[in-house]
């Protein structure tokens, strides 16, 4: 009985491994309806493959795309959905609330919530497995716009920087980390 459980269990790994990947990605396909109200939409969807062979667009003897093939390397996939709008009260908080309600799910938890009134809110997730960063998630909301950002995989948040500007991924207004002389001695 013990081998045939032992058996059942690792016969299912792969299919829990796969789920807690997919956990990360974040479904919005709901929002695609407001591409018809938008005047202008963005939709990148990288998946794995995509990503490898994005990979290869970047040289190695480029300090910079080589930091940034290392990062994406690792990724699952990069998906953003972007809307902007000629008028306000183009979308409803129905239609936030729907992303809102996935990263409420357990292992999401919000690094940064800005609200400012001239641009709106940003909002900062990542999942969690355990210590590791498996996902990122941004949304950004005001009067006429909604984008939503969703990296998946293991997440280096010193690397992210990098990956600002390429493959769809808009500014995220993130700053590398300075290192300091104590921070090379240790």
């Amino acid at each position: 009985m013990k081998p045939l459980l032992i058996a059942f269990l690792l016969t299912l790994f792969p299919v829990l491994s796969a789920k807690a990947q997919q956990d990360s990605r974040i479904q919005m396909s709901g929002l695609d309806h407001l591409a018809a109200k938008a005047s202008q939409t963005v939709d990148v969807n990288l998946d794995e493959r995509l990503m490898r062979l994005a990979a290869r667009a970047f040289s190695d003897k480029d300090e910079d795309e080589r930091e940034v093939k290392k990062l994406i390397a690792g990724l699952k996939g990069i998906y953003v959905k972007s809307f902007e709008f000629e008028t306000e009260g183009q979308y409803a908080p129905a239609d936030v609330e729907t992303i809102r309600t996935q990263l409420r799910a357990p292992g999401w938890t919000r690094l940064v919530n800005v609200t400012s009134k001239k641009e709106g809110i940003l909002e900062v997730y990542l999942l969690f497995n355990g210590d590791v960063v498996g996902g990122l998630a941004v949304l950004h909301t005001d009067d006429k716009e909604l984008t939503v950002v969703n990296i998946v995989g293991p997440v280096d948040l010193d690397k992210l920087a990098k990956l600002e500007g390429q493959l769809g991924v808009p500014d995220l207004g993130i700053e590398p980390q300075k290192k300091s002389k104590n921070d090379d001695e240790k």
